[in-house]
């Protein structure tokens, strides 16, 4: 065994764990660390973000398109609490990330020393798992664990509070490996009872609904889904996050659920005898009023995750388990069957969607840019194969909507936080995670410019990100809010904004400003054949709303199709 600093079993035992990419910012306290990396620039390719919450989105979206762990590395103090909300982010989005915070050394904890902050006090409750390396002889078996913990079962945050008397002390370097952890079942065995109850039941159904979550990308279970809807002929609705779990023009997929989604799905999930959920969480913004949410159905819940079960909706049977494992093993059982009527069903829905909301949107004839059109056409441009990456507010709604999916691990969006400025540094981490694809972005210009450093970010890399920024001039979405629940009433949502274009050529971005729809269709394909980054602003029209819209704390099915 070698004898070496912390600081560099740190750099050892993160090559241990295949990690090649970090997103970070150093400082004072994580400065013995930044050293060490000095000497591994070759196999861990440091990327510098221009502010610590980028770091953290960076790490979530390389993780959500490459499958692996991302992971960012900051300073203790400030540079540790600018973390927290992509922390959080991760944590309700299950996204796997390990973030390593610098710490002061152990003799001054408790002291208000400089740049000291409790970290594991203030991460645990957003985290898998929050620890404090004290000493170096603990590095590698922390960083084994956190690892192990980050990605098995249902993904999720780690942190790492490493103390700086721990990164410089001397230590016997050797690696470690955890695949166990008392207590911790990240990976149940399949419960045969269940398996059968649950292929009885979808045999038994008349008109089943299947519910598909982001768990069937997390489980890389896209393949046993397919099989699953097949074989019994399951209509099927997904979440935001699960929106590549299955092609979007699958005759099965009926569309988005919840209360920015497709009627169809969310009028069908209220008449239903069946429900199916697979890897979702039952999200307020998916059911509506709990009260009354799909009270007349049976419903089956498969999960990895037991704490989700009965958590919001009360199931009447919990497969609990890896969901590449539970669907394969009830397919077997599955009766080879159709259902032709209830499929029908959702037919006129569909094109009462289509004429009272989706061809205004796509097709319109005339007035400003609408969100929709400009989203559909960067889609099909790409053969409807590129990452989406959104950030929150309409920019998101619309491009969940019309934006389509034909490969997996296609979309990355903050659900459960709903995090204005995730957009651009998660796009970056894209990027890295997935070098070979092609990486769209889709902002508001508020959401723009709470992350609009990481254009910095985006400089210095080269990152060919393909930003594609709706601007409205207004915070949309509460707009859209203050319109039609707050008697017009527009309290603080129209923004001033600076000149995108001309601060994206101040970085280095090629970028072009469209407001005519006849400029749209070149403007996108030079953006396409632009190597590298690229900013096309779009003038969109003021008062564009996504629709339609369940009201918040309606019945699922009340969905409104006009403001």
């Amino acid at each position: 065994m070698e004898r070496i600093t912390g600081a560099e079993a740190l750099m050892r035992a993160l090559e241990h764990e295949n990690v090649d990419v970090l997103f970070g910012y150093p400082g004072g306290s994580i400065m013995p660390t930044y050293d060490a990396l000095y000497d591994h620039k070759k196999t861990l390719n440091h990327i510098l973000v221009r502010h610590e919450q980028g770091a953290v989105h960076a790490a979530q979206g390389y993780a959500r398109v490459s499958g692996k762990v991302g992971c960012a590395i900051v300073t203790s103090g400030p540079g540790a609490t600018n973390t927290i909300t992509g922390i959080a982010d991760a944590m309700i989005d299950s996204t796997p990330i390990v973030v390593i915070c610098g710490q002061v050394g152990v003799a001054m904890l408790g002291t208000d020393a400089f740049q000291e902050v409790d970290v594991v006090g203030v991460t645990s409750p957003i985290t898998k798992w929050s620890y404090q390396i004290r000493r170096a002889e603990d590095v590698a078996w922390a960083v084994a664990r956190a690892f192990y913990i980050a990605k098995s079962g249902r993904p999720g945050p780690v942190v790492l509070d490493f103390a700086k008397n721990a990164q410089t002390s001397m230590v016997d370097y050797q690696p470690a490996k955890a695949d166990f952890i008392r207590s911790y079942e990240p990976d149940p065995d399949l419960n045969e009872d269940q398996i059968r109850q649950a292929a009885k039941m979808i045999n038994d159904s008349v008109k089943p609904f299947v519910l598909v979550g982001q768990g069937v990308e997390l489980g890389n279970a896209r393949e046993e889904l397919k099989a699953f809807l097949e074989k019994a002929d399951l209509p099927c609705g997904t979440t935001f996050l699960g929106l590549s779990a299955i092609e979007s023009d699958h005759r099965l997929n009926k569309g988005i659920l919840g209360m920015h989604g497709n009627l169809g799905p969310n009028v069908m999930t209220n008449q239903c005898d069946l429900l199916i959920a697979v890897g979702m969480r039952f999200d307020d913004r998916v059911t509506g009023n709990l009260q009354t949410y799909a009270r007349q159905a049976k419903i089956i819940h498969f999960d990895i995750d037991r704490s989700e079960f009965n958590k919001n909706v009360k199931v009447d049977l919990a497969v609990h388990g890896d969901c590449k494992k539970t669907l394969a093993a009830v397919t077997a059982l599955l009766d080879q069957t159709t259902h032709t009527a209830w499929i029908d069903g959702f037919k006129p829905y569909e094109e009462k969607e289509y004429n009272k909301v989706i061809d205004k949107a796509l097709h319109p004839k005339e007035g400003a840019l609408l969100m929709g059109e400009v989203i559909r056409k960067v889609s099909e441009a790409t053969n409807n194969e590129a990452i989406l990456v959104t950030d929150v507010g309409q920019n998101q709604l619309f491009a969940c909507r019309y934006f389509k999916f034909t490969k997996p691990r296609s979309i990355v969006t903050s659900g459960g936080l709903g995090t204005m400025g995730f957009a651009i540094p998660a796009a970056i981490g894209a990027t890295f995670g997935a070098p070979h694809r092609t990486v769209c972005m889709f902002c508001g210009d508020g959401g723009m410019q709470m992350t609009i450093q990481e254009l910095g970010t985006i400089m210095e890399q080269g990152a060919p990100v393909k930003m594609i920024l709706l601007n409205n001039n207004y915070l949309g979405n509460v707009r859209q809010w203050q319109e039609m629940f707050f008697q017009r009433r527009y309290s603080f949502t129209p923004m001033v904004n600076p000149d995108y274009e001309l601060i994206a050529k101040g970085y280095g971005i090629p970028a072009k400003t469209v407001v005519e729809r006849k400029d749209l269709d070149a403007a996108i394909q030079e953006m396409l054949q632009t190597a590298g980054p690229y900013l096309l602003q779009c003038a969109i029209k003021e008062d564009d709303n996504v629709l339609p819209m369940t009201p918040p704390g309606a019945n699922v099915n009340e969905m409104l199709l006009e403001c």
